[in-house]
C-alpha cells in the first residue's frame, strides 16, 4: 500500500458540497517551500494482547467521550490533551510537532485549515485506509470539507449552521416581528434605537472576519475560486460590497454597539437587554446560556433575515474535522476512533454537552440531547431551526490555505476603518490584493478576478 504524502503538484480537488459537486483546485506547488511533516505515516504492527496509544489534541472539553471510548475500546487506549483553539496556539504547535517528527495521532483542525495543513503535506490520506467507506455516515458538505484530490483527509466532526437569536420579550415590548428579510431588519434595529432606551438591535464585531466571511457567504459571494492552476481572488466583488455597506449604514446611522463579540462588554449587553439578537451559530446557544443565566425563558431563535423575501439560504460560522496528521504510526485505529467519537451517539451527546458544535453525522440529530425543547428558550425545539438552517447552507463556498492571513489583514483593515471612520467596503479592495499577496508568498500562482 501506496502510504506516501500526497505529491506537492498534485490538483487539489475539494468541495463544500456533495461528491458530484466536486470541482477542481489549484495545483499546491508551493515552490520553494519544504515540506511541514518530518515522516510520514505507516502502520505498525502490534502483537497480540498489546495496547495502541493515541494522543488527541483538542480545545473542546472531551474528556468524558474519550473516557467513555477508553473503558468501552479496552486495546486502543486515547490520552486527550488540551490545546488553545488559535492559530498563534493550537495550530503553532501542531506545525512545530509535524516539523520535529512528534505530531500527536489526532487532532481538531477546523475547516478553513485544512487547505493550509494540505499545502504542508500535514495529513493522512485516509482513503488508503478505508475512510471512503464511511460517506454515507456525514452529512455530505461537511463530508466535502475533508475530500482533496478525492482523497478523504479528515473526518467531519461538526460546524456552525447559523441562525438569529433574539429576545422575544424585548421584541414584544417594542412590537417589532422576527425579521424575515435584511430590510426587515434593519427596520427593526430603527424602532430598538427610538424606543430601546439605549438599547441596540446587535452589535458589529470588527474582531470576527469569521462572521464577516458567514454574511459574504450568505449573500452568494465566493471569496477564492479556482481556474486551472491558479487561485483568482474575488473578495471586493459587489455582494460582497453590498454586505459591507448594508453593516456600514448600520454602524454610520448608530443602530448597532460597535464592539468585539465573546468579551466582557458584549457579554454585560446581553445581560442586561442591551442587546436585542445575535446573528450567530448554533453553538453560540451554550455562550448565551452559560453567560447571561438571568435571561433564560426569553430567547427564541429564527431563520436568518434573507437578502431576498422568500429566500432560504443560510451560511456557516465555525465548523472542526477530527483529523489524523501525516506521521501517525497507527492510522488505522486513529481512523477508527476519529469515526466513533463523531458518530456514536453517546459519544455525541457528551460532545454536546462539551459544546463542540452541530454535529457533522447524518440523521444523527432526532433522538439526540438536541432534539428537545429548551426552556432557556422558551420551550422552543429550537435545533429545529438549526436543521433546516444546515440544508440551507450553499454548498459551494471555499477555503485558500492562507485564511489565517487573510483573516488577520480583514481584521485589522476594518478596525481601521471604524476607528478613522474609513469605508468597511473600501477596505475590501486593499484585502483582496493583499490576499492575493499571501497566496504568492506560498509559491501559489494567484490574481483578482476583477
Amino acid at each position: 500500500m501506496d502510504t506516501s504524502p500526497p505529491s506537492r503538484r498534485a490538483v487539489l480537488r475539494w468541495g463544500a458540497g456533495t461528491a458530484a459537486a466536486l470541482t477542481a483546485g489549484p495545483a499546491l506547488t508551493a515552490c520553494g517551500q519544504s515540506v511541514g511533516a518530518a515522516r510520514t505515516t505507516r502502520q505498525e504492527t502490534t502483537r497480540r494482547g498489546e495496547k495502541v496509544e493515541l494522543v488527541f489534541w483538542t480545545w473542546v472539553p472531551m474528556q468524558k467521550t474519550v473516557d467513555l471510548w477508553n473503558r468501552t475500546h479496552p486495546g486502543i487506549h486515547v490520552e486527550m490533551q488540551t490545546i488553545p483553539a488559535n492559530v498563534q496556539g493550537g495550530y503553532q504547535k501542531m506545525h512545530s510537532s509535524l516539523t520535529a517528527g512528534n505530531p500527536p495521532d489526532l487532532a481538531q483542525v477546523e475547516y478553513h485549515e485544512l487547505p493550509a495543513f494540505m499545502l504542508v503535506n500535514g495529513l493522512t490520506n485516509l482513503s488508503e485506509y478505508g475512510a471512503d467507506e464511511l460517506r454515507d455516515s456525514y452529512v455530505p458538505w461537511q463530508w466535502q470539507q475533508g475530500v482533496f484530490d478525492g482523497r478523504v483527509y479528515t473526518i467531519p466532526q461538526a460546524s456552525g449552521p447559523m441562525g438569529l437569536f433574539h429576545r422575544r420579550d424585548l421584541f414584544e415590548k417594542w412590537g417589532i416581528e422576527t425579521p424575515a428579510t435584511w430590510a426587515d431588519y434593519e427596520r427593526a434595529a430603527r424602532v430598538v434605537k427610538a424606543r430601546g432606551d439605549g438599547a441596540r438591535m446587535c452589535a458589529f464585531a470588527p474582531n470576527q472576519p469569521n462572521w464577516f466571511a458567514a454574511m459574504c457567504w450568505q449573500r452568494g459571494a465566493r471569496w477564492v475560486r479556482t481556474e486551472d492552476d491558479t487561485w483568482l481572488v474575488d473578495m471586493d466583488d459587489d455582494l460582497s460590497r453590498e454586505v459591507a455597506e448594508y453593516w456600514e449604514r448600520m454602524i454610520r446611522d448608530d443602530l448597532v454597539f460597535v464592539e468585539p463579540d465573546i468579551s466582557s462588554a458584549w457579554y454585560k449587553h446581553i445581560q442586561s437587554g442591551k442587546i436585542a439578537a445575535w446573528v450567530g451559530p448554533q453553538w453560540g446557544d451554550a455562550l448565551l446560556r452559560g453567560n447571561a443565566p438571568g435571561t433564560a425563558g426569553k430567547w427564541r431563535v429564527a431563520r436568518l433575515p434573507q437578502w431576498e423575501a422568500g429566500q432560504h439560504v443560510s451560511a456557516n460560522w465555525g465548523g472542526s474535522s477530527t483529523a489524523i496528521l501525516q506521521g501517525t504510526r497507527h492510522p488505522r485505529e486513529a481512523l477508527q476512533f476519529a469515526h466513533w467519537i463523531n458518530t456514536d451517539r453517546r459519544a455525541v451527546d457528551l460532545n454536546v454537552a462539551a459544546g463542540y458544535g452541530w454535529p457533522a453525522a447524518a440523521g444523527i440529530f432526532r433522538g439526540s440531547a438536541l432534539d428537545k425543547p429548551d426552556p432557556f428558550f422558551g420551550g422552543q425545539r429550537y435545533n429545529d431551526v438549526f436543521t433546516a438552517s444546515d440544508r440551507a447552507i450553499d454548498t459551494s463556498w471555499k477555503w485558500s490555505p492562507t485564511t489565517d492571513a487573510d483573516f488577520a489583514q480583514l481584521q485589522d483593515a476594518f478596525g481601521a476603518a471604524i476607528a478613522e471612520g474609513g469605508s468597511l467596503a473600501g477596505a475590501l479592495a486593499e484585502i483582496q490584493k493583499r490576499t492575493v499577496d499571501n497566496l504568492r508568498a506560498k509559491g501559489l500562482k494567484a490574481r483578482s478576478a476583477r
